[in-house]
């Protein structure tokens, strides 16, 4: 319980005021950490359950997120500043509708899969009794939406118009699997629910 509430908010504030967007989702990914250490803490099958779907939709968003954190590239030089993504809406609307619904899902925001795999994490702690690590995720969970949405908030509304270099088809196709499976995870998510379960009630014999 500790380690993920301390996970939870030193990842939700250290980011807070991050401009290297590298660096933001580093913070990002200790408070998603955190996030999925609430699971572990229930203790039970349904936590167990939770922490594995959350793994699977944190990967999927964070794989398609760094895609595009790659195709960041201006006349051959990497680009790592939030700022760089001014304009992105207008001069590269792909791969900003991208970015914008990993970042939604990040945030947690229905109905991407974000939203799901905190759903079952938090489903798990309120079973056990844990509402202080529940809330603690919430909260946390609303301060990371701003920085998320911050991200969302430069590429549609603030000046730009110099476009990325060409990506490779690689990367598109990266973040276009990880878009969708984010954005369509609600779709079907029976399949992964019911192996997570299995896997859990393995784990607990």
């Amino acid at each position: 319980m500790l380690v993920s509430i301390a996970s939870m908010l030193l990842g939700s504030l250290a980011a807070i005021g991050q401009k290297n967007i590298k660096r933001l989702m580093a913070y990002s990914s200790i408070g998603h950490m955190g996030y999925a250490l609430i699971g572990l803490a229930a203790g039970t099958p349904a936590g167990i359950r939770g922490v594995l779907i959350y793994m699977l939709t944190y990967v999927f968003m964070n794989i398609g997120t760094f895609a595009i954190i790659i195709a960041m590239r201006r006349r051959g030089r990497m680009l790592e500043q939030i700022s760089d993504l001014a304009g992105l809406g207008r001069t590269d609307p792909a791969l900003a509708l991208g970015l914008a619904v990993f970042m939604f899902s990040m945030a947690g925001i229905p109905p991407f899969s974000g939203f799901w795999g905190k759903y079952f994490i938090f489903t798990a702690a309120v079973q056990q009794g844990m509402w202080t690590l529940a809330v603690i995720g919430v909260l946390t969970s609303v301060i990371g939406a701003y920085y998320y949405i911050r991200i969302i908030k430069v590429m549609y509304f603030d000046a730009g118009g110099e476009a990325f270099d060409k990506r490779p088809g690689s990367l598109s196709f990266v973040a276009a699997t990880g878009g969708l499976l984010t954005t369509f995870f609600f779709v079907f998510p029976a399949p992964f629910v019911a192996a997570a379960e299995a896997a859990a009630k393995v784990l607990f014999g």
